[in-house]
């Protein structure tokens, strides 16, 4: 069932890509008060796109964005956490701070080992985890969808996001995806959520 509604969903945006391309063209030309035709599908639809494809036999842009572009998208969007300069979210909406950002996937731990040399005797061992951008495979996006039936447009005006990356047990199995942050492009958001 799901891959029958995957089905429909791309059949649809194919169905309005050539509407959505004519529209945004023209848009540019268009005064202010051309909004009025729009009409809002919906306030908040919430849904993960990979960014790196986890099926390797797929078409290469399927699920995913180039290497380096994707990379660049991280930094991006990180950076924005880190300096502060867009407040970032926990999974709950709790507000972070950019040091609490820095501080996910991040990690410092000690662990008591046994000295290869001696066996009687234990060593304290640091182990550093880093967060590695290359691991951040999925984005979760927040996005408000508009139709303006006259001019057979849609829209979609993105008003949130999460970057995301695996989680997996000690036996390598994939868990889930893991959340950095949220963060919001539109000012209601949040509080709008809560």
């Amino acid at each position: 069932m799901k891959i029958l509604i995957n089905k429909k969903f791309i059949l649809f945006i194919a169905v309005l890509f050539p509407f959505i391309y004519l529209s945004s063209s023209c848009h540019n030309n268009k005064g202010e008060g051309d909004n009025k035709d729009k009409k809002i599908l919906t306030e908040r639809i919430q849904y993960d796109v990979f960014i790196k494809s986890p099926e390797p036999d797929l078409e290469w842009w399927n699920q995913n964005i180039e290497g380096s572009k994707r990379e660049t998208f991280v930094k991006t969007i990180l950076d924005l956490a880190y300096t502060g300069k867009v407040k970032a979210y926990d999974y709950f909406n709790n507000l972070l701070s950019p040091d609490d950002v820095k501080k996910i996937g991040n990690e410092v731990d000690s662990v008591s080992m046994d000295d290869p040399s001696n066996t009687n005797k234990k060593i304290d061992t640091v182990l550093r985890k880093k967060l590695d951008i290359q691991q951040i495979t999925k984005v979760r996006f927040l996005e408000e969808w508009y139709l303006d039936e006259k001019n057979y447009a849609f829209e979609k005006k993105v008003v949130g996001m999460m970057l995301m990356m695996p989680n997996y047990d000690d036996s390598l199995k994939l868990r889930g995806y893991q959340p950095i942050c949220w963060i919001y492009f539109d000012s209601r958001y949040p509080a709008i959520l809560k």
